[in-house]
């Protein structure tokens, strides 16, 4: 029989609170090391911890926004272990009493898979290995936020558990709790994986950790898969261990032994109360749940038209959507909106986290489309047009653009007759193709116009001309 993958995944996601989870210390990326840190996250003697309301609030909506059921109590533990960037000796996390359980992540495929629970915890810092042959802490992110979102140990392939994650990076982004950023640690994946033969007991799991790539962690989860396989037909056993990934060698490699939950010395924080979350408080976040990413993109096909492509394309950052679906409402044609977005403003869209710096308004466009539809200016010129309101920035109105360019569309028919005259007289060859039956050709002559008058043609005029012309 053949081997069979099982494969939990385990996210951690920062929450984008503006201060720690249990202090008022900054929670800002790329600070200098070691200045957002106060005696509380560092740990000292006598800090009690000061649970922070708002990121109570995004782990409730998290948990809504995923089916989560929220529990009346729960409670926060301590998870004891020695590491460096763990000033306190130990991690305020939630154990056997987290304030959600149950859910599910739901792939673009309609597909679900279950998850186990949701908890809060706090983040640890950040060790940096090989400085001047050495290494050194920055705490600047011990105490940071943190949903973990544990998966049942339901998948069973690389390309399933990548697909998950990006759902779920979706999911979040779009709630606005997280900002889905990999390569800043913001977004974390661990994957638990083994594997055993049908009808057979489950495999010992092996962890793989710190993997900040979605395309990494489907060819990790892979090479662990091969390797399990390569060690039992050998005759070898897999040990319980946590591996990292080696993206230039394309294999896993041995970190450390697995702790299990008997070594974390789990038991209740004795400087936190019970967290109790009432009816109203879970209302309020319910209340506040927005459209879900996948919600968006049916809605973006049955209600403005366009294909699933393109709705994947356009939901793929949360303003860029915004954007499309407020010019696709001005202009009532969400096609046209779309397409023009996803050829010509998408390269020109600089993203970070949740931040995007678009290169023009929803009512620049919509103003650009009018002029068009006007008979104003061409469609080849709405590309300079949109080249140089783009250069000109937000406030510029698009008429003013226009003007200023002396750009406008030639609709005069003795011009265009006088255009369409000379490309058929200096295209003999081609007009003999098209009286022969090659009506495909026709598209050079109009290429020909549009180029002899700078784009400025009016194209329906210029497509009735050559039409009688060519008819001779």
């Amino acid at each position: 029989m053949s081997w069979q993958p099982v494969i939990g995944l385990e996210v951690h996601a920062q929450l984008l609170t503006q201060t720690k989870l249990f202090c008022a210390c900054a929670t800002s990326f790329g600070d200098p090391p070691n200045t957002n840190v106060c005696p509380t996250c560092l740990g000292l003697p006598g800090a009690l911890p000061v649970l922070n309301a708002d990121a109570v609030r995004m782990a409730v909506k998290t948990a809504l926004a995923l089916g989560c059921e929220i529990q009346p109590s729960s409670r926060f533990a301590r998870k004891n272990y020695f590491y460096p960037d763990l000033p306190k000796g130990y991690q305020i996390s939630q154990y056997d009493e987290p304030f959600s359980k149950g859910g599910a992540v739901e792939l673009e495929d309609g597909r679900t898979f279950r998850l186990t629970r949701i908890h809060m915890e706090e983040d640890a810092g950040k060790n940096l290995h090989d400085l001047a042959g050495g290494s050194v802490v920055d705490l600047n992110r011990a105490g940071t936020p943190l949903v973990e979102i544990v998966g049942e140990p339901e998948l069973h392939s690389a390309h399933d558990a990548a697909s998950f994650l990006r759902a779920l990076r979706d999911a979040l982004v779009f709630l606005g709790v997280n900002d889905g950023n990999l390569e800043e640690g913001s977004f974390r994946c661990d994957a638990n994986v083994s594997i055993h033969r049908e009808g057979e007991p489950l495999g010992t799991r092996v962890e793989l950790k710190n993997i900040n790539s979605f395309k990494f962690v489907e060819k990790a989860i892979a090479s662990e898969i091969d390797r399990q396989k390569d060690v039992l037909e050998e005759g070898g056993r897999i040990v319980q261990e946590t591996r990292g990934w080696d993206a230039e060698k394309g294999t896993t490699f041995s970190l450390r032994s697995k702790e299990t939950a008997q070594d974390y010395r789990y038991f209740p924080e004795p400087d936190l109360p019970p967290l109790v979350l009432d009816e109203v408080f879970v209302a309020r976040a319910r209340a506040e749940l927005p459209e879900s990413p996948r919600a968006k993109r049916e809605r973006f096909v049955s209600e403005l038209g366009l294909s699933p492509a393109a709705a994947h394309v356009l939901t793929g950052h949360p303003r860029v959507a915004a954007f499309f679906e407020e010019a696709a409402t001005l202009f009532g044609d969400g096609v046209r909106v779309g397409n023009f977005v996803q050829s010509e403003m998408l390269r020109d869209v600089v993203t970070h986290g949740l931040r995007a710096e678009l290169p023009i308004t929803p009512r620049q466009l919509l103003d650009m489309f009018r002029l068009v539809d006007a008979g104003k200016i061409s469609g080849k010129q709405l590309k300079e047009l949109y080249a140089k309101v783009k250069e000109k920035g937000h406030d510029v109105a698009a008429a003013s653009v226009v003007a200023e360019l002396g750009m406008s569309q030639v609709s005069d028919p003795q011009a265009i007759e006088e255009a369409c005259a000379k490309v058929v007289a200096d295209n003999p060859k081609q007009v003999e193709q098209y009286r022969a039956g090659k009506k495909g050709v026709f598209g050079f002559f109009v290429g020909q116009v549009m180029k002899a008058t700078k784009g400025s043609a009016n194209p329906k005029l210029v497509n009735e001309t050559l039409e009688r012309m060519l008819a001779g």
